[in-house]
């Protein structure tokens, strides 16, 4: 395959953008959510009932819109692109969502070494980094400076190691400190561009998703591509301390509004693992009963707990894998090799398939 230069990629991501001249985005009232099947272009005035709506280019809300003319004459229905997307990852055994309402809990550190220890139990496993303003997943695997690759077969992801590949917008910034100041609908094509046309392989046992915090645009629009893919669930990643849990609590709301199984919370920084003496001291603390009491209080599995250590922080900043073979036995690898065997057998629950278990 060839690199594909950040103007050229620009043109592929958005040229059914430009020539539709919309893509899918959701909007806040509950029906909307429900049906996820509605696009509003990025110019769109207030109160768009969106393209796919049989009221498109005829309400008084389409008045003076640029785009009246070829809404009123579009195909109406669902996007295409959801059939294909579930065809697409028919290949795929397990999909995971990594989420969290709140932000720098460590969600990208947890996907980033949940596929690293995946892999090395000899998996097949994909990393997609959704993550389209703050794409960290390049430098926590090493793959900095790498390039996605064009083939007639689709995108090509960077390879970690042969079993292990990467796709994240990181890989197409001409400058790694370029930012990205897109609206939703730009970040919903990319989206769609990365679930429909990445090529992982033959077959995939895990795909992890990557995914920003909150629960916006990103959020909805990986749902709705994603309806038909038989997704497994979404790992929740929380902190102790009650600021993060709270908004923990939203994104478990809005699992449920929009129909995405929870496998399990995990309450990562808990606790501080001394390595002299090998005692806990909470630097976080659980004032209102940390991830443990937010999954029982909504019945959901919990994960486990990963303490602080200042290991998987070396390991992420030099994009290496924590667990790996010949890494020194401590409590916190422990930990996190424990969580990991749950989220194995909680996928293994919803959709079991001989080739996978936990190890």
């Amino acid at each position: 395959g060839r690199g594909i230069s950040n103007r050229r990629q620009v043109a592929v991501f958005f040229s059914s953008f430009h020539r539709f001249g919309s893509v899918h985005s959701l909007q806040s009232q509950q029906k909307q959510m429900t049906d996820m099947n509605e696009d509003v272009p990025e110019d769109a005035p207030a109160h768009c009932p969106g393209t796919s709506s049989e009221d498109a280019g005829k309400a008084s809300a389409c008045s003076g819109c640029p785009n009246q003319s070829a809404c009123k004459t579009a195909p109406k229905g669902p996007d295409p692109a959801v059939g294909e997307i579930g065809g697409k990852m028919s290949n795929v055994k397990h999909k995971i969502l990594v989420l969290s309402g709140k932000g720098g809990v460590g969600k990208s550190t947890f996907a980033a070494q949940l596929a690293f220890c995946l892999a090395g139990q000899d998996k097949q496993v994909g990393l997609l980094d959704i993550d389209i303003c703050g794409p960290s997943i390049p430098k926590m695997t090493g793959t900095e400076g790498e390039e996605i690759h064009q083939s007639n077969i689709g995108w090509s992801p960077v390879f970690v190691d042969e079993n292990l590949g990467v796709v994240s917008i990181g890989y197409m910034l001409p400058n790694a400190d370029d930012p990205v100041i897109w609206r939703g609908p730009r970040k919903n094509a990319l989206i769609k561009q990365f679930l429909k046309d990445v090529h992982w392989g033959d077959e995939l046992d895990f795909l992890v998703i990557d995914t920003p915090p909150g629960t916006s645009d990103e959020h909805l629009s990986l749902a709705s591509y994603l309806k038909e893919a038989n997704v497994d669930g979404a790992i929740l990643i929380t902190t102790p301390q009650e600021v993060a849990v709270i908004d923990v609590r939203k994104e478990i709301n809005f699992c449920k509004k929009i129909g995405i199984t929870i496998l399990g919370v995990i309450e990562n920084m808990s606790g501080f693992v001394c390595p002299h003496c090998n005692c806990s001291s909470d630097i976080f603390a659980a004032t209102s009963g940390g991830g443990e009491k937010l999954a029982k209080d909504y019945n959901i599995p919990f994960l486990g707990r990963i303490p602080l250590d200042p290991e998987l922080l070396k390991a992420c900043e030099q994009g290496r894998s924590y667990t790996a073979p010949g890494e020194k036995d401590t409590a916190p690898r422990r930990a996190f090799n424990a969580v990991v065997n749950r989220i194995v057998s909680e996928v293994e629950k919803i959709h079991p398939t001989n080739g996978i278990a936990a190890t």
